[in-house]
This record gives C-alpha cells, sequence and structure tokens, in this order.
C-alpha cells in the first residue's frame, strides 16, 4: 500500500491517484464496493482501465489508498502529530480514529451501503501505525520492546477500541471514547522502557 498511496512529486500522478480516488468515493455512495468492477472505477473517472494498474494493483489497493488519504487529511487537518511524548496527541489520534469510523458510510444501519472490512481496517491501522512509529523514533529506548511492536500494537488497540465503540448500542460521545481508549493505550506507548 506504501507504493502506490505515497506522496508523488509528478503532479501527473497525484492527480491521477486523485481522480481515481474520487471516482471510487463516488461510487461507493450507490453502489457497494464489492459489486464494482475495475471498468466501473475507470469509467466514473475517465481513463482506460490500464491507467488504473498503472497506479494501482487492484481496486482493493485503490480503496486502502482512498481511505488511508481521507483520514490522513482528517488528522492533519486537525493538526495532529506525535512527537513520541505527548499523551494528547495520541488522544487527538484515538478520538480522529472515532470520528473517522463514525463518518465512514460503514456507521449506517438498514439498507446503507457500507464500507468496511480488512482494506478499511488496513488504511487505518497503517497510518495511526506510522504516526506512533514516527514519534517513538524519535525518543529511542534501552528496553527490549522495538518501536515497531509497541507501535503495531498499539495502532491495532486503538482501531480495535474505536470499532467496538462505533458498534455499542447508546455509545458514549466520541471524546469519551477516545479518554477511555487513552487509558488502555498509553501504558502501551510507556512500555518502551519496559524489560520484558
Amino acid at each position: 500500500m506504501a507504493d502506490s498511496c505515497s506522496k508523488s512529486v509528478d503532479p501527473r500522478v497525484r492527480r491521477t491517484r486523485q481522480l481515481l480516488q474520487e471516482a471510487l468515493e463516488n461510487l461507493l455512495k450507490t453502489k457497494g464496493f464489492e459489486e464494482l468492477s475495475v471498468q466501473d472505477i475507470a469509467d466514473a473517472a475517465t481513463v482506460n482501465r490500464a491507467t488504473i494498474y498503472d497506479h494501482y494493483t487492484d481496486k482493493f489497493a485503490l480503496l486502502e489508498c482512498m481511505v488511508a488519504t481521507r483520514f490522513n487529511e482528517l488528522l492533519a487537518g486537525r493538526g495532529v502529530k506525535f512527537d513520541g511524548t505527548c499523551s494528547s496527541a495520541v488522544r487527538a489520534i484515538v478520538l480522529g480514529v472515532c470520528d473517522f469510523l463514525a463518518g465512514t458510510p460503514s456507521a449506517g444501519c438498514g439498507g446503507e451501503r457500507r464500507l468496511e472490512g480488512p482494506h478499511l481496517e488496513s488504511a487505518v491501522i497503517a497510518v495511526v501505525r506510522h504516526m506512533i512509529l514516527d514519534g517513538l523514533k524519535n525518543h529511542p529506548s534501552g528496553g527490549r520492546l522495538t518501536p515497531e511492536m509497541i507501535a503495531t500494537t498499539a495502532s491495532w488497540a486503538i482501531y480495535g477500541g474505536a470499532k467496538e465503540w462505533l458498534q455499542t448500542p447508546n455509545r458514549d460521545t466520541s471524546e469519551e471514547a477516545a479518554d477511555a481508549i487513552l487509558g488502555l493505550v498509553l501504558p502501551m506507548l510507556h512500555s518502551a522502557d519496559a524489560t520484558v
């Protein structure tokens, strides 16, 4: 996912990827992801099928990049950055995950189209892991747990907690959920100095 989602310096590549992601996003408003073909996406983007394969391995890679792009935009719009020390930044990440999941069509009930499953999950977790890992690498420790292990565990816990919150009837606000999830995740992030 990282290669096809990374920012390209070539404006034509950026424009094409944006066009493809927007076409997919618009199609998902009226049709389920599994029902969509690569040709449907190409037609909506007014490109040929080969263009999609020039940028993404398949429609699943396009979906993951679209989700990662939208989630990154949400976090960037909120100014969320984690330097490895600030618990309020971790809370902002958790709150971002809760709000992002609540704002996706997967949050709907009844006849709404749903965007869910491993592609949504892997895209969000990858963004969270990357942010946490970058922050932890700013403050290396002598503990036995690697920053990669801690970032991976914390990112899965954040996503899992947010997903569970979303599925809870009469759930708390996203702010309350973020506080609860933060209480579970902060000890993981502080375990960088732990000797297992």
